[in-house]
């Protein structure tokens, strides 16, 4: 009777956790086309050389772990709403000035700087060579330099304070985030049976995805998601339903995995044979829904499991299809282009030239 009671009040809550999520993706409308002024939080330390050798130094010697760097772009939204709702956040702040001494890093900026070992480099390159293919993105050193945990795109409240628990209470040490987050369920989750939501241009089983033996010469995008996930229906509704998002999928073989399957059989675009369950866990996303992009000839060319939405997901379509990774651009540097392009055509629409671009 006690169990039974027991069960009720956890379904009870995890529905009310539910709707509140519910409410609050709807309570703010997230438009990433529109182009963000990017300030810092002022309690960001000020490093106008980017000595970050020195600056880990400092932060050694004030007793910290070590360095958060974040890495934005000018006119970024995403950074924008991550510096509103998490940095914001009086916890969240307080726990990374405790911890950490954190410091702004221009993804594009061509100065030279010394990263947090001593080598010297220009800060577009050392992002490029940190992995930053999508902006912010957040890496966290410890006091010898070494990196202990780098995060791509936008960090809810929640959750960035469930990984700042996870780096400050030293779990990085004998974990992955993957593990943690999983050992940190808010309560116990009643085995929901909602069905994952379909589209159809989702490819059905058998799921062959090794490109020697997909009938048509197309780039892959797999989908990872999972029952019951109000971010994976939000995503359906706010991303995959647009008709420019639905015209470029047209163009790849579109396949969607259940997150938590171990059953059913997955031959990999590198020839593995796999449950989508492993191949999530392999890739270590740590939420859903999240993506996988292949190439025409199998190669991976992005993976995130962040907040994508309408811009983001065209252009990082757009990225795969005219192959712009053979340019030897980042995502970025190809979203900063057609962004530039489309400033272009704007103003020889408005017969204004375009000089100043």
């Amino acid at each position: 009777m006690i169990k039974n009671k027991r069960l009720q009040w956890n379904i009870l809550i995890a529905f009310a956790i539910y709707f509140c999520l519910l409410n609050s993706l709807n309570a703010e409308e997230f438009d990433d086309r529109v182009i963000k002024h990017i300030e810092l939080p002022s309690w960001f330390k000020d490093s106008p050389f980017l000595e970050l050798a020195d600056d880990l130094e400092k932060a050694r010697a004030n007793g910290k772990k070590g360095l958060m760097l974040f890495f934005t772009t000018e006119g970024c939204s995403y950074c924008d709403r991550f510096i509103r709702t998490s940095l914001a956040n009086p916890i969240i702040a307080s726990t990374i000035q405790k911890y950490f001494d954190s410091i702004g890093m221009e993804i594009f900026n061509d100065a030279d700087i010394t990263t947090p070992t001593g080598k010297v480099l220009s800060a577009k390159k050392f992002a490029k060579e940190e992995g930053v293919q999508f902006s912010p993105s957040i890496i966290f050193y410890d006091n010898s330099g070494k990196k202990i945990l780098r995060l791509i795109g936008y960090q809810s409240p929640t959750r960035f304070k469930k990984i700042l628990k996870y780096i400050s209470s030293d779990s990085y040490i004998t974990m992955t985030l993957q593990t943690y987050l999983k050992s940190k369920i808010d309560v116990e989750r009643p085995a929901l049976k909602a069905a994952l939501r379909t589209e159809p241009f989702f490819k059905k089983p058998p799921y062959i995805l090794e490109s020697g033996y997909r009938s048509e010469k197309k780039p892959l995008f797999v989908l990872f998601e999972k029952r019951a996930c109000l971010e994976c229906d939000y995503f359906h509704k706010a991303v995959l339903n647009l008709k420019e998002v639905r015209n470029k999928l047209e163009k790849f073989d579109a396949v969607r995995l259940d997150a938590d399957d171990v059953k059913t059989p997955i031959l990999t675009p590198d020839g593995k044979r796999i449950s989508p369950s492993l191949w999530y866990e392999q890739a270590k996303f740590t939420r859903t829904p999240a993506i996988l992009l292949f190439n025409e000839e199998g190669k991976e060319v992005l993976k995130t499991d962040a907040l994508v939405m309408r811009l983001r997901m065209v252009n990082s379509l757009k990225y795969v299809l005219e192959r712009a990774y053979d340019k030897g651009w980042t995502f970025q540097q190809f979203g900063r282009e057609v962004g530039r392009a489309k400033a272009r055509r704007e103003r020889v629409n408005k017969g204004l030239g375009t000089e100043e671009l």
